[in-house]
């Protein structure tokens, strides 16, 4: 672990001073650093690269911010197998479990090889339109097709591997992994699947039909969902940060990403102890 990258919420206040003290501290330890221009220019460096570039030039990726922070640099770091030290700025999040007290004693342990990862599965998702691939994204929580606020209600198409599902009749439809239970897939009644488990999520979204559940099938198997509306208001959501326009017959194509992501594991709380705590169970 010679060199380790940056990305921090930059629009957060503690960014800049953070990220200058977090620079030294790894160049005081014989480690390079490498950080994507929005963070570069928080501490005025000329040594920045473009985002998409930061896997080729680290070892593993020093993320500073909250749980959509991280999000964003998991689709950078896609199937790369570079690892991520998620570090919470905020509350604490699904993903971003390490403090800012914890951050440089866990770096400690990174660079003494005393440390464990988590892997989580990741999506791919392809976008076919008149038999043709236009679009291709790497996703850590979610796939989703939705309708705009004015669109009418729409029909999506699903099969299962070479097995039709349903024609679903709904606002739309979310394909997650188990890190993505606990996103959008739960404020639609989908379930909490342990993150470490290998399984996709169909979860419809404010269905017609109030028999149409939730479904938990297999990593290995691929979804393929069709838009059978002529609605325009209709769009594929990424993370639920990166949007592309659907059309009537587009096919979005979701299987399981060849390589998991890798997350450095936080010393002090385990997977529970975090949705115990954002869920706020067991309080009165």
């Amino acid at each position: 672990m010679k060199c380790a990258g940056i990305i921090a919420k930059h629009t957060d206040p503690r960014a800049e001073k953070i990220v200058s003290d977090l620079c030294e501290w790894l160049t005081a330890n014989g480690r390079g650093v490498v950080l994507d221009r929005e963070t570069a220019a928080l501490v005025r460096r000329g040594d920045a690269v473009v985002r998409s570039k930061l896997p080729e030039k680290c070892d593993f990726l020093i993320v500073l911010g909250g749980d959509g922070t991280l999000l964003s640099a998991a689709r950078v770091v896609g199937t790369s197998g570079k690892p991520i030290l998620g570090v919470n700025l905020g509350a604490l999040g699904f993903l971003t479990a390490i403090t800012l007290d914890e951050l440089y004693p866990v770096l400690e342990k990174i660079f003494s090889f005393d440390f464990d990862y988590d892997e989580r599965m990741m999506l791919v998702a392809h976008v076919h339109r008149l038999g043709e691939r236009v679009a291709n994204y790497t996703v850590l929580n979610d796939v989703v097709v939705n309708k705009g606020a004015l669109a009418k209600i729409i029909d999506i198409e699903t099969t299962v591997g070479e097995m039709y599902l349903s024609t679903f009749k709904a606002d739309g439809l979310i394909i997650s992994t188990p890190t993505g239970s606990t996103g959008y897939s739960l404020s639609a009644q989908g379930p909490i699947v342990y993150p470490m488990l290998r399984t996709i999520l169909i979860t419809p979204i404010c269905p017609h039909t109030l028999t149409n559940r939730p479904l938990v099938i297999p990593d290995d198997m691929v979804v393929r969902a069709e838009l059978r509306s002529r609605e325009t208001d209709v769009f594929l959501t990424l993370d639920g940060q990166v949007g592309f326009g659907l059309r009537e017959g587009d096919v979005i194509e979701v299987k399981k990403a060849d390589a998991p992501l890798r997350f450095f594991r936080s010393p002090s709380k385990d997977y529970f102890t975090v949705l115990r705590t954002k869920l706020k169970w067991g309080e009165r």
